[in-house]
Protein backbone atom coordinates (compact mmCIF):
# COMPACT_ATOMS: atom_id res chain seq x y z
CA UNK A 1 0.00 0.00 0.00
CA UNK A 2 1.35 3.74 -1.20
CA UNK A 3 1.73 5.94 1.88
CA UNK A 4 -0.85 8.55 2.03
CA UNK A 5 -0.49 11.98 1.40
CA UNK A 6 -2.75 15.33 1.28
CA UNK A 7 -5.31 16.16 -1.76
CA UNK A 8 -2.48 18.29 -3.90
CA UNK A 9 -3.23 17.49 -7.16
CA UNK A 10 -6.32 17.12 -10.10
CA UNK A 11 -5.86 13.84 -10.10
CA UNK A 12 -5.70 13.45 -6.42
CA UNK A 13 -9.08 15.10 -6.52
CA UNK A 14 -9.83 12.73 -9.30
CA UNK A 15 -9.58 9.55 -7.03
CA UNK A 16 -11.07 10.76 -3.88
CA UNK A 17 -14.38 11.95 -6.43
CA UNK A 18 -14.10 8.40 -8.50
CA UNK A 19 -13.65 6.48 -5.39
CA UNK A 20 -16.24 8.39 -3.00
CA UNK A 21 -18.94 7.63 -5.74
CA UNK A 22 -18.69 4.31 -6.59
CA UNK A 23 -19.13 3.61 -3.06
CA UNK A 24 -22.60 6.04 -2.87
CA UNK A 25 -23.85 4.05 -5.67
CA UNK A 26 -23.10 1.09 -4.33
CA UNK A 27 -24.94 2.30 -0.92
CA UNK A 28 -28.41 0.68 -0.47
CA UNK A 29 -29.50 3.51 0.66
CA UNK A 30 -28.23 6.57 -1.53
CA UNK A 31 -27.56 4.75 -4.46
CA UNK A 32 -30.95 4.23 -5.81
CA UNK A 33 -31.71 8.15 -5.35
CA UNK A 34 -28.36 9.43 -7.23
CA UNK A 35 -29.15 6.69 -9.98
CA UNK A 36 -32.64 8.43 -10.11
CA UNK A 37 -31.54 11.58 -10.50
CA UNK A 38 -28.16 11.14 -12.73
CA UNK A 39 -29.22 8.24 -14.58
CA UNK A 40 -26.76 8.41 -17.66
CA UNK A 41 -25.14 11.03 -16.44
CA UNK A 42 -22.43 10.07 -14.56
CA UNK A 43 -19.93 11.29 -16.27
CA UNK A 44 -20.48 14.30 -16.59
CA UNK A 45 -22.13 14.67 -12.64
CA UNK A 46 -18.45 13.27 -11.83
CA UNK A 47 -16.67 15.58 -14.39
CA UNK A 48 -18.84 18.89 -12.38
CA UNK A 49 -17.40 17.17 -9.07
CA UNK A 50 -13.77 17.06 -10.16
CA UNK A 51 -14.37 20.52 -11.03
CA UNK A 52 -16.44 21.80 -8.04
CA UNK A 53 -13.90 19.82 -5.72
CA UNK A 54 -10.53 21.17 -7.57
CA UNK A 55 -11.94 25.39 -6.94
CA UNK A 56 -12.60 24.47 -3.36
CA UNK A 57 -9.48 22.31 -2.54
CA UNK A 58 -6.93 23.54 -4.93
CA UNK A 59 -8.09 26.98 -5.31
CA UNK A 60 -8.16 26.55 -9.44
CA UNK A 61 -11.34 28.50 -10.57
CA UNK A 62 -12.40 25.33 -12.70
CA UNK A 63 -16.00 25.23 -11.19
CA UNK A 64 -19.13 27.68 -11.90
CA UNK A 65 -22.52 26.78 -10.74
CA UNK A 66 -25.40 26.88 -8.52
CA UNK A 67 -25.56 23.22 -6.52
CA UNK A 68 -28.07 24.34 -4.20
CA UNK A 69 -31.22 24.54 -7.26
CA UNK A 70 -30.43 20.49 -8.42
CA UNK A 71 -30.35 19.26 -4.14
CA UNK A 72 -33.62 21.02 -3.02
CA UNK A 73 -36.06 18.51 -4.68
CA UNK A 74 -34.10 15.45 -3.46
CA UNK A 75 -36.03 13.04 -1.78
CA UNK A 76 -33.80 12.82 1.00
CA UNK A 77 -33.46 13.15 4.97
CA UNK A 78 -30.88 13.59 8.14
CA UNK A 79 -30.26 9.55 7.29
CA UNK A 80 -29.21 10.45 3.56
CA UNK A 81 -26.67 12.93 5.10
CA UNK A 82 -25.45 10.55 7.75
CA UNK A 83 -24.76 8.21 5.52
CA UNK A 84 -23.16 10.67 2.50
CA UNK A 85 -21.16 12.15 5.03
CA UNK A 86 -19.80 8.96 6.47
CA UNK A 87 -18.85 7.46 3.26
CA UNK A 88 -17.08 11.11 2.14
CA UNK A 89 -15.15 10.88 6.09
CA UNK A 90 -13.77 7.60 5.06
CA UNK A 91 -12.87 7.39 1.48
CA UNK A 92 -11.05 10.40 2.77
CA UNK A 93 -9.16 8.64 5.70
CA UNK A 94 -8.27 5.85 3.73
CA UNK A 95 -6.93 7.37 0.87
CA UNK A 96 -5.83 11.19 2.12
CA UNK A 97 -3.78 12.80 5.25
CA UNK A 98 -3.15 15.88 6.20
CA UNK A 99 -4.60 19.93 5.46
CA UNK A 100 -6.55 19.35 2.43
CA UNK A 101 -8.15 16.46 3.81
CA UNK A 102 -9.17 18.08 7.28
CA UNK A 103 -10.63 20.94 4.86
CA UNK A 104 -12.44 18.38 2.60
CA UNK A 105 -13.84 16.61 5.69
CA UNK A 106 -15.32 20.27 7.11
CA UNK A 107 -16.41 21.49 3.98
CA UNK A 108 -18.74 18.53 3.24
CA UNK A 109 -20.19 18.89 6.79
CA UNK A 110 -20.88 22.70 5.97
CA UNK A 111 -22.67 21.18 3.01
CA UNK A 112 -24.68 18.59 4.19
CA UNK A 113 -25.99 21.22 6.84
CA UNK A 114 -26.78 23.93 4.22
CA UNK A 115 -28.25 21.45 1.43
CA UNK A 116 -30.47 19.92 4.71
CA UNK A 117 -32.20 23.22 5.92
CA UNK A 118 -32.64 24.42 2.59
CA UNK A 119 -34.63 20.74 1.91
CA UNK A 120 -36.06 20.54 4.84
CA UNK A 121 -37.25 24.37 4.24
CA UNK A 122 -38.73 23.56 0.74
CA UNK A 123 -40.74 20.74 1.66
CA UNK A 124 -42.33 22.80 4.81
CA UNK A 125 -42.67 25.60 2.84
CA UNK A 126 -45.25 24.65 0.28
CA UNK A 127 -42.01 24.24 -2.48
CA UNK A 128 -41.18 27.38 -2.46
CA UNK A 129 -37.40 27.80 -2.59
CA UNK A 130 -35.28 29.41 -0.54
CA UNK A 131 -32.59 31.74 -1.92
Amino acid sequence: MTEKHDILTLEDVKLLVDTFYTRVRADKLLGPVFDERIQDRWPIHLDIMYRFWQTVLLGELTYQGAPGSKHITLPVGAEHFERWLLIFFTTIDELFEGEKAAEAKWRSEKMADMFSSKIEYYKKNQHRALL
